[in-house]
């Protein structure tokens, strides 16, 4: 394990030392700010900023005749961003594209799969995951004709902060025919065995879908040996392709010929799309599961900063997130607890995610306090400061200023000065 020391220079040392150092400078980031919240919203970078421009400045010189240009790369620009996502979680590059957005792949893996009948009809899920998911799932349930309370079972969470694979696994009764859940935890940043969980669904005969919004872009994955059913993920948090940017979707290669729940002309095979035949002619890919035109400017962006990912290399990242994230809590121990702080996620390496959960009773109004000296922290109900320290554009010194803010606003209870009242967007 790496030994730590809680001084500046140790800090300015490790950024010396630091392989990833100069990709810092492909990103676009305030001056004198310290910019946490790139698990919910990564920074802009120079890239990805490029790579619009670039798409709008084709629009602006060949109209319609875009989608011909480039060897048509943008009628078929959801293969060139598969292509690059795939080797993020090691998958063939036909089993991924990018389309809509996280819930509607959410809705668009369901009714793919979920195919209940009179002795497996229930959705397992548990009670941590981001709401958009449970949304989802309830919504499909009541679909086809279930209540929630009949077909949605879920696993309860028994400290509030992380859930047990041991009693997910436990939980993939006879009556269970999909699984749907997060890889990583976005409140408490608690990476689950996806390996473990996934072949225990399908020793079972259950199909299981990730979802990946929190680990894609940080924690690598190898698709070839999890072996999951489906995927998806947004974006737009660490791998920075801009707010709202198009979502990611992954189908595994054994189940192409099945029929996309949601169907749409963009999932036609491109040879016959044209013929604008009223008869569905199924692409038997990824791409198969498209619905509507692809919005090049949401994918623009993604195509600027995937160039960034693929130069540094996923595991180069994740090094880099486990040992700054260590170096965080670190400091956190060694400065913060006296004050009432708290580390809310898991300490160890393989179950960790990307991001710290920092606990507090005031957690609220010291997010408030943060912004006022330049940090830009995510505070997640109810007592949850999260922090991000990004591998690509965070420094260590960066950590160890954050820390002494954190420090500063309770010891000299800054955070008194701020109201308690949610603001609309938290």
């Amino acid at each position: 394990m790496q030994a730590f020391e809680s001084s500046l220079h140790f800090a300015k040392q490790k950024d010396t030392e630091d392989p990833l150092r100069n990709f810092r400078e492909r990103f676009i980031n305030n001056q004198g700010q310290i910019y946490m919240d790139g698990n919910s919203l990564g920074l802009c970078s120079k890239d990805a900023k490029e790579a619009l421009y670039h798409v709008i400045e084709m629009w602006e010189k060949h109209g319609i005749d875009i989608w011909s240009i480039e060897d048509s790369k943008y009628f078929l620009y959801q293969k060139v961003l598969g292509e690059k996502l795939a080797k993020l979680i090691h998958a063939n590059n036909d089993e991924v594209t990018v389309m809509t957005n996280t819930t509607i792949n959410i809705h668009q893996g369901i009714s793919t799969f979920y195919r209940p009948t009179k002795e497996r009809y229930k959705i397992l899920v548990d009670d941590l995951n981001f709401p958009t998911d449970r949304y989802a799932v309830d919504s499909q349930v009541k679909l086809k004709g279930y209540t929630v309370e009949e077909a949605v079972k879920v696993i309860s969470s028994q400290d509030g902060r992380f859930i047990s694979e041991d009693l997910i696994i436990e939980g993939m009764t006879d009556d269970v025919a999909l699984v749907l859940l997060p890889s990583v935890l976005y409140r408490s940043a608690q990476l689950l065995d996806m390996k473990r969980i996934t072949e225990e669904a399908h020793k079972r005969g259950i199909i299981i879908g990730w979802d990946l919004c929190h680990s894609i872009g940080v924690v690598p994955h190898d698709f070839q040996d999890i072996n999951p059913d489906f995927a998806v993920w947004c974006n737009y948090k660490y791998l920075s392709a801009g707010p709202g940017a198009i979502a990611g979707f992954y189908i595994n290669k054994k189940h192409f010929e099945k029929e996309p729940g949601l169907a749409g002309w963009h999932g036609n095979k491109k040879e016959t799309q044209f013929k604008l035949l009223n008869k569905f002619d199924h692409e038997l890919s990824a791409h198969g599961w498209q619905t509507g035109t692809q919005p090049l400017f949401s994918m623009a962006p993604l195509e600027g900063v995937l160039n960034i990912f693929n130069e540094a290399g996923i595991k180069n990242i994740r090094l880099k997130s486990l040992d700054i994230t260590a170096y965080l809590m670190y400091l956190a121990d060694e400065r913060l607890t006296k004050y009432g702080y708290a580390i809310g996620n898991p300490r160890e390496d393989e179950k960790r995610g990307g991001h710290v959960c920092l606990e507090h009773e005031e957690a609220y109004r010291i997010c408030q306090a943060l912004k006022d000296h330049q940090v830009i922290p995510d505070y997640r109900e109810s007592n949850v400061i999260r922090l991000a320290p990004v591998a690509l554009y965070i420094s260590y010194e960066e950590v160890y200023r954050l820390v002494e803010i954190l420090e500063d606003i309770v010891k000299n209870k800054e955070y008194e000065k701020y109201s308690n009242k949610r603001t609309l967007v938290v």
